[in-house]
Protein backbone atom coordinates (compact mmCIF):
# COMPACT_ATOMS: atom_id res chain seq x y z
CA UNK A 1 0.00 0.00 0.00
CA UNK A 2 1.50 3.54 -0.96
CA UNK A 3 2.91 5.57 1.70
CA UNK A 4 1.36 9.42 2.76
CA UNK A 5 3.76 11.52 2.67
CA UNK A 6 3.81 13.85 5.79
CA UNK A 7 4.99 16.58 3.74
CA UNK A 8 1.71 16.82 1.47
CA UNK A 9 -0.13 17.38 4.35
CA UNK A 10 1.80 19.82 6.49
CA UNK A 11 1.90 20.04 10.36
CA UNK A 12 -1.17 21.92 11.23
CA UNK A 13 -3.04 19.55 7.91
CA UNK A 14 -1.22 16.50 10.17
CA UNK A 15 -2.94 17.30 13.63
CA UNK A 16 -6.11 17.59 12.35
CA UNK A 17 -6.06 14.45 10.70
CA UNK A 18 -4.66 12.68 13.63
CA UNK A 19 -7.04 14.40 15.83
CA UNK A 20 -10.32 15.04 13.81
CA UNK A 21 -12.21 11.69 14.97
CA UNK A 22 -11.27 12.47 19.00
CA UNK A 23 -13.71 13.56 21.28
CA UNK A 24 -13.75 14.92 24.98
CA UNK A 25 -15.76 12.69 27.25
CA UNK A 26 -14.58 13.52 31.14
CA UNK A 27 -16.48 16.76 32.79
CA UNK A 28 -13.23 18.42 33.69
CA UNK A 29 -12.34 18.97 29.58
CA UNK A 30 -13.84 21.71 28.51
CA UNK A 31 -11.79 22.69 25.41
CA UNK A 32 -9.20 19.91 23.84
CA UNK A 33 -7.63 20.10 20.40
CA UNK A 34 -7.77 23.11 18.04
CA UNK A 35 -6.50 26.41 20.08
CA UNK A 36 -3.93 27.93 21.90
CA UNK A 37 -3.91 25.94 24.98
CA UNK A 38 -6.61 23.42 26.24
CA UNK A 39 -9.14 24.08 29.04
CA UNK A 40 -9.87 21.99 32.24
CA UNK A 41 -12.27 22.88 34.92
CA UNK A 42 -11.41 21.68 37.82
CA UNK A 43 -13.27 24.71 40.13
CA UNK A 44 -15.61 22.42 41.13
CA UNK A 45 -13.97 19.60 42.63
CA UNK A 46 -11.99 19.47 46.28
CA UNK A 47 -9.02 18.02 44.88
CA UNK A 48 -5.69 18.55 44.07
CA UNK A 49 -4.07 18.38 40.40
CA UNK A 50 -1.18 15.71 39.48
CA UNK A 51 0.85 16.28 35.96
CA UNK A 52 3.60 14.43 35.12
CA UNK A 53 5.45 13.75 32.13
CA UNK A 54 7.64 11.18 30.01
CA UNK A 55 9.93 12.14 27.49
CA UNK A 56 10.98 8.49 24.97
CA UNK A 57 13.64 8.62 22.46
CA UNK A 58 14.18 6.57 19.50
CA UNK A 59 17.39 4.63 19.98
CA UNK A 60 17.60 5.47 23.87
CA UNK A 61 13.91 3.93 24.82
CA UNK A 62 12.57 2.20 21.96
CA UNK A 63 13.61 0.74 18.64
CA UNK A 64 11.69 0.82 15.65
CA UNK A 65 13.32 -2.34 13.95
CA UNK A 66 10.92 -4.37 16.44
CA UNK A 67 8.23 -2.29 18.17
CA UNK A 68 5.37 -1.62 15.94
CA UNK A 69 4.18 2.01 16.36
CA UNK A 70 1.05 1.22 17.39
CA UNK A 71 2.36 -0.59 20.23
CA UNK A 72 4.84 2.36 20.84
CA UNK A 73 1.29 4.57 20.99
CA UNK A 74 0.23 2.78 23.46
CA UNK A 75 2.81 2.39 25.89
CA UNK A 76 3.92 6.01 25.64
CA UNK A 77 0.35 7.01 27.24
CA UNK A 78 0.37 3.87 29.63
CA UNK A 79 3.64 4.85 31.47
CA UNK A 80 2.30 8.22 32.17
CA UNK A 81 -0.65 6.88 33.28
CA UNK A 82 1.18 4.61 35.74
CA UNK A 83 2.78 7.51 37.48
CA UNK A 84 -0.60 9.08 38.31
CA UNK A 85 -2.01 5.89 39.65
CA UNK A 86 1.26 5.37 41.49
CA UNK A 87 0.45 9.17 43.38
CA UNK A 88 -2.89 7.52 43.97
CA UNK A 89 -4.60 9.87 41.69
CA UNK A 90 -6.89 9.21 38.08
CA UNK A 91 -5.58 10.36 35.07
CA UNK A 92 -8.19 13.10 33.12
CA UNK A 93 -6.04 13.94 30.00
CA UNK A 94 -2.86 14.43 28.23
CA UNK A 95 -1.28 16.24 25.77
CA UNK A 96 1.27 14.77 22.74
CA UNK A 97 4.48 16.27 21.22
CA UNK A 98 5.54 14.07 18.99
CA UNK A 99 9.24 14.79 16.68
CA UNK A 100 9.32 13.29 13.54
CA UNK A 101 11.82 12.96 10.47
CA UNK A 102 10.98 12.38 6.90
CA UNK A 103 11.15 8.66 6.93
CA UNK A 104 7.65 8.78 8.49
CA UNK A 105 4.45 9.14 6.59
CA UNK A 106 1.31 10.08 7.86
CA UNK A 107 -0.05 6.12 8.04
CA UNK A 108 2.84 5.28 10.77
CA UNK A 109 1.51 8.37 12.82
CA UNK A 110 -1.76 7.21 12.27
CA UNK A 111 -0.53 3.74 13.81
CA UNK A 112 1.54 5.85 16.60
CA UNK A 113 -2.11 7.99 17.50
CA UNK A 114 -4.08 4.78 17.07
CA UNK A 115 -1.68 3.18 20.05
CA UNK A 116 -1.98 6.44 21.91
CA UNK A 117 -6.42 6.69 21.76
CA UNK A 118 -6.28 2.74 22.46
CA UNK A 119 -4.84 3.93 25.98
CA UNK A 120 -6.96 6.85 26.44
CA UNK A 121 -10.13 4.67 25.80
CA UNK A 122 -9.56 1.86 28.19
CA UNK A 123 -8.44 4.50 31.00
CA UNK A 124 -11.06 7.11 30.31
CA UNK A 125 -8.63 9.47 29.36
CA UNK A 126 -9.20 12.71 27.31
CA UNK A 127 -6.30 13.61 24.61
CA UNK A 128 -6.76 17.77 24.58
CA UNK A 129 -3.62 19.16 22.95
CA UNK A 130 0.16 18.71 21.99
CA UNK A 131 2.52 19.69 19.36
CA UNK A 132 4.43 18.47 16.20
CA UNK A 133 7.56 19.02 15.22
CA UNK A 134 10.37 18.02 12.55
CA UNK A 135 13.42 15.97 13.66
CA UNK A 136 16.66 14.76 12.34
CA UNK A 137 17.53 12.35 15.22
CA UNK A 138 14.49 9.80 14.92
CA UNK A 139 11.14 9.37 16.23
CA UNK A 140 10.77 11.64 19.80
CA UNK A 141 7.41 11.62 21.75
CA UNK A 142 6.70 13.67 24.95
CA UNK A 143 3.63 13.00 26.79
CA UNK A 144 2.28 15.15 29.76
CA UNK A 145 -0.70 13.65 31.49
CA UNK A 146 -3.01 15.66 34.11
CA UNK A 147 -4.81 14.03 36.67
CA UNK A 148 -6.35 14.27 40.29
CA UNK A 149 -6.72 12.99 43.52
CA UNK A 150 -8.51 14.30 46.98
CA UNK A 151 -5.68 16.24 48.64
CA UNK A 152 -6.39 13.33 51.94
CA UNK A 153 -5.42 10.32 49.77
CA UNK A 154 -2.65 11.40 47.48
CA UNK A 155 0.86 8.90 48.26
CA UNK A 156 4.03 10.45 48.24
CA UNK A 157 7.73 8.17 48.22
CA UNK A 158 8.45 9.75 51.85
CA UNK A 159 5.83 8.63 54.03
CA UNK A 160 7.04 4.90 54.65
CA UNK A 161 7.52 3.94 58.50
CA UNK A 162 9.50 0.96 60.31
CA UNK A 163 7.75 -2.12 60.20
CA UNK A 164 5.04 -1.61 57.69
CA UNK A 165 4.88 -4.48 55.31
CA UNK A 166 6.42 -3.60 51.42
CA UNK A 167 3.86 -5.13 48.70
CA UNK A 168 4.08 -5.17 44.63
CA UNK A 169 1.44 -6.23 42.30
CA UNK A 170 1.33 -8.73 39.64
CA UNK A 171 4.91 -10.32 38.96
CA UNK A 172 8.48 -8.55 38.30
CA UNK A 173 10.76 -9.46 35.17
CA UNK A 174 8.77 -10.43 32.23
CA UNK A 175 9.14 -7.50 30.63
CA UNK A 176 12.90 -7.43 30.96
CA UNK A 177 12.93 -10.29 29.29
CA UNK A 178 10.70 -9.42 26.75
CA UNK A 179 13.55 -7.20 25.92
CA UNK A 180 16.65 -9.27 26.14
CA UNK A 181 14.50 -11.83 23.69
CA UNK A 182 13.90 -9.33 21.81
CA UNK A 183 16.97 -7.92 21.73
CA UNK A 184 18.52 -11.40 20.79
CA UNK A 185 16.44 -11.94 17.91
CA UNK A 186 17.47 -9.23 16.20
CA UNK A 187 20.70 -9.76 16.86
CA UNK A 188 20.39 -13.01 15.09
CA UNK A 189 17.98 -11.36 12.05
CA UNK A 190 20.62 -9.15 11.45
CA UNK A 191 23.85 -11.62 10.79
CA UNK A 192 21.51 -13.87 8.78
CA UNK A 193 21.90 -14.05 5.15
CA UNK A 194 18.71 -15.39 4.53
CA UNK A 195 16.75 -13.62 7.26
CA UNK A 196 13.93 -15.59 8.81
CA UNK A 197 11.64 -14.51 11.06
CA UNK A 198 11.95 -15.42 14.69
CA UNK A 199 9.22 -18.17 16.13
CA UNK A 200 7.92 -16.22 19.39
CA UNK A 201 5.61 -18.77 20.19
CA UNK A 202 5.59 -19.50 23.95
CA UNK A 203 7.01 -15.75 24.76
CA UNK A 204 3.85 -14.43 24.35
CA UNK A 205 3.49 -12.88 27.67
CA UNK A 206 6.85 -11.26 27.88
CA UNK A 207 6.64 -9.78 24.43
CA UNK A 208 3.26 -8.29 25.85
CA UNK A 209 4.60 -6.90 28.82
CA UNK A 210 7.51 -5.02 27.17
CA UNK A 211 5.54 -4.00 23.96
CA UNK A 212 2.34 -3.14 25.69
CA UNK A 213 2.27 -2.79 29.37
CA UNK A 214 -0.61 -2.36 31.46
CA UNK A 215 -0.80 0.86 34.37
CA UNK A 216 -2.66 -0.73 37.35
CA UNK A 217 -5.77 1.07 37.98
CA UNK A 218 -7.36 -1.97 39.28
CA UNK A 219 -4.88 -2.12 41.78
CA UNK A 220 -5.81 1.51 42.66
CA UNK A 221 -9.15 0.47 42.68
CA UNK A 222 -8.88 -2.76 45.02
CA UNK A 223 -7.03 -0.31 47.77
CA UNK A 224 -9.57 2.05 47.77
CA UNK A 225 -12.41 -0.47 47.83
CA UNK A 226 -10.56 -1.92 50.90
CA UNK A 227 -10.69 1.10 52.60
CA UNK A 228 -6.64 1.00 52.61
CA UNK A 229 -4.07 3.61 52.05
CA UNK A 230 -0.94 3.20 51.60
CA UNK A 231 1.84 5.14 53.09
CA UNK A 232 4.39 5.48 49.92
CA UNK A 233 3.94 4.23 46.54
CA UNK A 234 6.00 4.38 43.66
CA UNK A 235 5.25 2.54 40.29
CA UNK A 236 8.20 0.35 38.74
CA UNK A 237 9.71 1.41 35.90
CA UNK A 238 13.41 1.63 36.49
CA UNK A 239 13.42 -1.83 38.59
CA UNK A 240 12.55 -3.44 41.90
CA UNK A 241 15.85 -2.36 43.50
CA UNK A 242 15.88 1.50 42.99
CA UNK A 243 12.30 2.03 43.55
CA UNK A 244 12.83 0.27 46.93
CA UNK A 245 15.62 2.59 47.63
CA UNK A 246 13.96 5.64 46.05
CA UNK A 247 11.06 4.94 48.99
CA UNK A 248 13.57 4.38 51.59
CA UNK A 249 16.03 7.66 50.81
CA UNK A 250 12.76 9.95 50.33
CA UNK A 251 11.28 8.31 54.08
CA UNK A 252 14.61 7.80 56.09
CA UNK A 253 14.15 3.91 56.34
CA UNK A 254 15.61 1.05 55.21
CA UNK A 255 14.14 -2.23 54.39
CA UNK A 256 14.03 -6.00 54.46
CA UNK A 257 13.38 -7.85 51.36
CA UNK A 258 13.13 -11.53 50.94
CA UNK A 259 14.02 -13.18 47.75
CA UNK A 260 11.64 -15.89 47.88
CA UNK A 261 8.51 -13.74 47.94
CA UNK A 262 9.79 -11.88 44.79
CA UNK A 263 6.53 -12.47 42.78
CA UNK A 264 7.60 -14.12 39.28
CA UNK A 265 6.03 -15.76 36.08
CA UNK A 266 6.77 -18.75 35.02
CA UNK A 267 7.25 -17.93 31.36
CA UNK A 268 9.95 -15.39 33.16
CA UNK A 269 11.82 -18.13 34.73
CA UNK A 270 11.89 -20.37 31.11
CA UNK A 271 13.69 -17.61 29.60
CA UNK A 272 16.18 -16.53 32.36
CA UNK A 273 17.06 -20.11 32.53
CA UNK A 274 17.34 -20.15 28.14
CA UNK A 275 19.62 -16.99 28.51
CA UNK A 276 21.90 -18.33 30.99
CA UNK A 277 20.64 -14.88 33.03
CA UNK A 278 20.26 -14.66 37.02
CA UNK A 279 16.02 -14.59 37.86
CA UNK A 280 16.07 -12.64 40.61
CA UNK A 281 18.68 -9.96 38.86
CA UNK A 282 16.22 -9.40 36.62
CA UNK A 283 13.46 -9.02 38.85
CA UNK A 284 15.02 -6.44 40.84
CA UNK A 285 16.92 -4.45 38.00
CA UNK A 286 15.36 -5.09 34.72
CA UNK A 287 12.57 -2.30 35.13
CA UNK A 288 9.69 -1.30 32.72
CA UNK A 289 7.17 -3.33 34.76
CA UNK A 290 4.75 -0.74 35.64
CA UNK A 291 3.72 -2.96 39.03
CA UNK A 292 2.79 -0.60 42.02
CA UNK A 293 5.19 -0.40 44.77
CA UNK A 294 3.83 0.51 47.81
CA UNK A 295 3.66 0.19 51.81
CA UNK A 296 1.30 -0.28 54.17
CA UNK A 297 0.76 -1.13 57.93
CA UNK A 298 1.54 -4.11 59.70
CA UNK A 299 -1.98 -3.52 61.05
CA UNK A 300 -3.50 -4.03 57.31
CA UNK A 301 -1.80 -7.46 56.58
CA UNK A 302 -4.89 -9.43 56.89
CA UNK A 303 -6.75 -7.12 54.87
CA UNK A 304 -3.95 -6.82 51.87
CA UNK A 305 -3.27 -10.60 52.03
CA UNK A 306 -7.48 -11.03 51.03
CA UNK A 307 -6.50 -8.42 47.52
CA UNK A 308 -5.57 -10.70 44.41
CA UNK A 309 -2.81 -9.49 42.46
CA UNK A 310 -0.94 -8.16 45.25
CA UNK A 311 2.20 -9.75 47.12
CA UNK A 312 4.01 -8.61 50.54
CA UNK A 313 7.96 -9.25 49.92
CA UNK A 314 9.47 -7.18 52.61
CA UNK A 315 9.17 -4.83 55.77
CA UNK A 316 10.48 -1.12 56.28
CA UNK A 317 12.71 -1.09 58.86
CA UNK A 318 15.21 1.57 60.74
CA UNK A 319 17.71 3.44 58.55
CA UNK A 320 19.95 2.19 60.58
CA UNK A 321 19.46 -1.37 60.06
CA UNK A 322 19.97 -0.58 55.81
CA UNK A 323 18.29 -2.22 52.89
CA UNK A 324 19.29 -5.50 52.12
CA UNK A 325 18.12 -8.21 49.99
CA UNK A 326 17.26 -11.42 52.32
CA UNK A 327 18.65 -14.72 49.92
CA UNK A 328 16.38 -17.77 49.85
CA UNK A 329 19.57 -19.39 52.45
CA UNK A 330 19.44 -17.25 54.87
CA UNK A 331 22.27 -14.27 53.56
CA UNK A 332 22.21 -10.98 53.34
CA UNK A 333 23.26 -8.78 50.27
CA UNK A 334 22.89 -4.99 50.34
CA UNK A 335 20.41 -3.54 47.68
CA UNK A 336 22.01 -1.71 44.81
CA UNK A 337 20.27 0.54 42.71
CA UNK A 338 21.32 -1.18 39.12
CA UNK A 339 17.79 -0.28 37.23
CA UNK A 340 17.79 1.29 34.63
CA UNK A 341 19.88 4.69 33.89
CA UNK A 342 19.19 6.80 30.77
CA UNK A 343 22.11 8.66 31.81
CA UNK A 344 24.88 6.25 31.71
Amino acid sequence: MAKTEISTLGEFGLIKHLTQKIKLNDATSIKGVGDDAAVMDYSGAKKRVLVTTDLLLEGIHFDLSYVPLKHLGYKSAMVNFSDIYAMNGCPKQITVSIGISKRFSVEDMEDLYDGILLACQRHNVDLVGGDTSASVTGLTISITCIGEAEESKIVYRNGAKNTDLICVSGNLGAAYMGLQLLEREKSLFDKTVEAAQPDFSGKEYILERQLKPEARRDIIDKLNKADILPTSMMDISDGLSSELLHICSESGVGCRVYEDKIPIDYGTAVMAEELNMNLVTAALNGGEDYELLFTVPLASHEDINKIEGIKVIGYISDASEGSVLVTRDGNEITLKAQGWNPLM
